[in-house]
């Protein structure tokens, strides 16, 4: 099994697959890949904020999960392979009101089943906002 990141993936098309799905809807894009990360933006504006202005806790975490998920498909044969998330904890720490956040997603755990990772976000200041943790189960594709 090839240990590099998204040997099977481009940035091009991890956002071209994100085409018409909850990804695109809240604006996120990949923009970063490296060994054992993949890092993206989502913008803190009306699809992504609460009523009180600033960023939504589901927000985040959806954005953990779309970090860590892609990470994940991105390091198995998908022919034979396919992923689901299976836990995900989010605390969030700081506020985000305006512009974009960061994430990064950083494996930190990896075995043939299951992988786990470690997601920072953080503000336009750089500021951690949310830290999360995501399971992901490597399952079989059905046929």
């Amino acid at each position: 099994m090839d240990n590099t990141l998204l040997s099977g993936f481009s940035l091009e098309e991890m956002n071209r697959l994100s085409k018409g799905t909850l990804v695109e809807t809240l604006g996120i894009k990949y923009t970063e890949i490296g060994y054992d990360y993949l890092a993206g933006t989502m913008p803190v504006d009306e699809r992504t904020i609460q009523p009180a202005g600033i960023l939504h806790g589901g927000a985040s975490a959806a954005f953990a999960e779309t970090l860590g998920s892609m990470a994940s498909l991105s390091i198995i044969n998908t022919e034979t392979h396919t992923i689901v998330g299976t836990e995900i904890s989010a605390t969030h720490v700081k506020k985000a009101t305006e512009g974009y956040v960061k994430g990064k997603a950083t494996l930190i755990s990896r075995s043939r089943k299951l992988h786990v990772w470690e997601i920072r976000i953080t503000n336009m200041d750089d500021a951690i906002t949310c830290i999360s943790r995501l399971t992901v189960m490597v399952i079989p594709r059905v046929k």
